[in-house]
């Protein structure tokens, strides 16, 4: 069965699947965050305000981590930080390389910290009003990667196993056709922890302070991140470690503690 096409070729240009979903993740992260936000008491309408800060924000932040943690088939093919360093036009070249949703994270975040403060509103709640549509953009933003047969997992012979062409598979992989839908897994995940965040607002609303939300949403995504890099076969190494893989492990682990410490304060 061939595989779906990467995009759309209307002579003139050819428009890429990978960014008409992560622009339609942006749309449904702020249709969620502005229903969050009004349920708040906060102006839903500053929500779609937010939204073209934090998605440039956060296309510039995926990229700059991309390139700084390159994926080992990256540098396999020469495309290093130091080559994206010394060719800084490649470094507006998406196509070439990709994406890193730890970098969109930060910077989506610098963005709405500068909105915020230009314009005076809290932080701490629009961070939380967030939270949730993050990662239902992650969940959307995802099957971009299989248009582009990209993020997929080691080989397997499950049912849902995903077919790569030759074309897109790693060089010690040429002979192996199918792999685990790492994507998937991830929207799917995205998904559930979505719901975790929106339950927890919900059920525990007069018990939350702000940032809870946003300190929940650091211990869920990169919770999933850590556990999917063991499937992962193109890691980002610095040294003998995923470098990604590490700081998830770190960014979980602090944002639990903070959030058990503030609680623990407030209930002693």
């Amino acid at each position: 069965m061939p595989y779906p096409p990467s995009g759309i070729d209307l002579g003139f240009i050819y428009i890429r699947f990978y960014g008409i979903i992560i622009v339609l993740g942006a749309l449904a992260a702020t249709w969620l965050a502005s229903r969050e936000a009004k349920r708040s008491g906060q102006n839903p309408e500053i929500a779609w305000d937010l939204m073209p800060w934090a998605l440039i924000g956060g296309i510039i932040g995926a990229r700059l981590w991309h390139v700084f943690t390159p994926t080992a088939s990256n540098v396999a093919a020469g495309l290093t930080t130091q080559y994206y360093l010394t060719h800084p036009l490649d470094i507006l070249n998406i196509p070439k390389g990709g994406l890193g949703i730890p970098g969109g994270v930060i910077g989506g975040f610098l963005a709405v910290w500068i909105y915020t403060r230009k314009y005076k509103i809290p932080l701490g709640v629009w961070t939380d009003a967030v939270a949730p549509g993050l990662l239902l953009a992650q969940a959307i933003g995802r099957w971009g990667n299989f248009f582009n047969q990209e993020v997929y997992g080691s080989p397997t012979n499950l049912p849902w196993k995903l077919f790569i062409e030759p074309g897109y598979r790693l060089f010690e992989y040429q002979s192996v056709e199918y792999y685990h839908p790492l994507f998937l897994y991830e929207a799917l995940l995205n998904v559930l922890g979505m719901g975790v965040i929106l339950w927890v607002g919900r059920k525990f609303v007069d018990r939350l302070k702000q940032w809870d939300l946003f300190l929940l949403y650091l211990v869920i995504y990169p919770t999933i991140r850590f556990f999917l890099e063991f499937l992962r076969l193109d890691t980002s190494p610095v040294g003998s470690i995923n470098i990604n893989q590490t700081i998830m492990a770190g960014v979980a682990v602090v944002a639990m503690v903070v959030l058990v410490v503030r609680h623990w304060r407030k209930s002693e």
